[in-house]
């Protein structure tokens, strides 16, 4: 009755337009009042006991420096680059808008403020080449999904502090994985652009001595990964640590090297990390009420009883999951879902001998493709909004690319080594 309640509740808030975080918390408080004898204040308290953690520190910091960084000329400078590296070849404003993206996701640490970040450049540029417009603004939108994979990401701490496992060690898994979604994404790129003959202007491959010179300006902003990876493997900081040197690392090169940040740059800034980093932890303390409840009538145990009655094969069971975290995506945001989730799933996995670090890969891959597929769709509403380009132009242009994402999925998924080699080098 209880269960029936929760979900239920949920389905109609969610129908009517409730915001998730709120038809969270509304959910548990229902199916705690009507059925069960439990105290209502178990999901107040659990809400606000769940901020009390450390390691969720990191959060609003990675989410300043993702906005200096974007607001200090690093963007810019990202671009130059990618367009000097892959900018000469056909198809090349979608590759350089790829490119960007995955340096722009070492930075950022969030899919939609990626999306922002390149999309705003790069899909007027596009269609301003004659790029179809549901194309120009469907690459950034799949590509701003690499986001949340790339270190550092929001998510990889959300799921270390659920799941009582390393961030550090996340944030290592996560490269290889990022890496391969952003080839094969390239790679379809490349083909739709051929067949579209989109070529550049000049097609004179770009001098060495040019890509050097675009490296050189963009080093400042290359280091950020490489302070962040090495900081926290070489045992300097913790990952907290490493999103406030991050920030402090974002103003140094934004206000003295590049001298692009004002004194208002910086406080717009912060005034927009307020605004998110607020949604965020509210969507998180109710996830984890919504989540605690679950545990609280055993959810959890008997959908693993469910699932492991159904088969004993390790690869059924991971494609279940998976199409059950694809479809989770399209309608629960990614922090929500990894709050909820987690407790339900992981145990299931574990008990099939899959690594907690590589399950945390695999759960948000696929919430990461959840950012480009409708209603939810994050993603696509920011290209969207940024690009001036129709929504429903968008959602065709997309799928291409999102078959590829689902692809790479499968590989990350039955390719344990992908995640989990640089992760063992390390440990």
């Amino acid at each position: 009755m209880s269960v029936l309640l929760l979900f239920g509740t949920l389905l109609v808030c969610l129908l009517i337009g409730v915001p998730i975080a709120i038809s969270l918390g509304v959910s548990a408080l229902t199916a705690i009042y009507f059925g069960t004898t439990l105290p209502l204040g178990i999901i107040v308290q659990k809400a606000f006991t769940s901020l009390d953690s450390f390691p969720l520190l990191a959060i609003p910091f990675f989410m300043l420096a993702g906005i200096l960084m974007g607001k200090g000329g690093v963007s810019k400078r990202l671009l130059h680059l990618a367009t000097s590296m892959v900018g000469w070849m056909t198809g090349g404003l979608s590759m350089v808008t790829i490119v960007a993206c995955m340096f722009f996701a070492a930075i950022s640490g969030s899919g939609p403020a990626t999306v922002a970040a390149i999309g705003g450049f790069m899909i007027p540029a596009m269609i301003a080449k004659h790029y179809k417009p549901g194309f120009a603004a469907s690459v950034p939108a799949a590509a701003g999904s690499i986001g949340v994979i790339i270190p550092p990401s929001i998510p990889f701490v959300i799921y270390g502090v659920t799941a009582n496992v390393s961030v550090g060690d996340m944030f290592i898994a996560g490269i290889f994985p990022g890496m391969l979604i952003a080839v094969l994404l390239m790679v379809t790129a490349y083909i739709i652009s051929v067949k579209n003959n989109y070529r550049p202007e000049d097609g004179s491959k770009t001098s060495g001595k040019e890509v050097f010179r675009a490296l050189n300006d963009a080093k400042w902003a290359l280091f950020i990964p490489v302070i962040i990876l090495g900081g926290i493997y070489g045992g300097i900081f913790s990952p907290t640590e490493a999103a406030v040197v991050s920030v402090v690392y974002a103003l140094i090169i934004g206000a003295f090297i590049y001298k692009e940040l004002t004194w208002k740059t910086v406080y717009d800034s912060f005034i927009q990390t307020i605004i998110i980093n607020s949604t965020t932890m509210i969507i998180i303390c109710l996830s984890v009420s919504f989540a605690h409840f679950m545990t609280l009538v055993q959810l959890p145990d008997q959908i693993s009883n469910y699932l492991t009655g159904l088969t004993t094969n390790p690869f059924f069971i991971l494609i279940v999951i998976n199409l059950l975290l694809l479809l989770v995506g399209m309608f629960i945001d990614t922090i929500s879902a990894v709050v909820i989730l987690t407790p339900v799933l992981l145990p299931i996995v574990t008990e099939f001998g899959v690594d907690p670090v590589h399950f945390g890969v695999i759960l948000v891959a696929n919430l990461a493709i959840g950012f480009v597929t409708p209603p939810v769709g994050v993603n696509l509403f920011v290209a969207s909004t940024v690009g001036k380009v129709k929504f429903e132009k968008i959602v065709v242009g997309v799928l291409p690319l999102l078959v590829v994402m689902i692809f790479a999925l499968f590989i990350i998924t039955y390719v344990p080594a992908l995640s989990m080699w640089l992760t063992e080098m390390y440990r």
